[in-house]
């Protein structure tokens, strides 16, 4: 394929993936979120497995820098999962002082 078909190609998944991901209602995202930080994870192995191939030094650079950037992404897509997951949890009641009637 030719950059141009490849930039097309790109251009039109950004465009739908964004049309997508605004049409999911709020109850499925920490669902959606928790599938895609797997699927992630998966995409780290195979650059981890990738590197060990590589050769030369701009290719091992690029490859640290999208593993890093895929870790940070993990890592923060399962607190932000954490987090959303903790707001349904319920709160314990406040207790009242010893003076008062219950």
């Amino acid at each position: 394929m030719d950059l141009l078909t490849e930039i097309t190609i790109l251009v039109l998944a950004a465009f739908v993936g964004l049309e997508v991901i605004s049409k999911v209602p709020n109850t499925l995202h920490t669902p959606l979120m928790s599938a895609t930080n797997a699927i992630h994870g998966i995409v780290l192995l195979g650059g981890l497995l990738i590197i060990a191939e590589s050769e030369g030094v701009f290719n091992k650079v690029i490859l640290v820098i999208a593993i890093a950037f895929g870790t940070i992404n993990v890592v923060g897509g399962f607190l932000v999962t954490d987090r959303m997951l903790g707001m349904f949890k319920r709160r314990p009641d406040p207790k009242k002082p010893d003076g008062e009637a219950k």
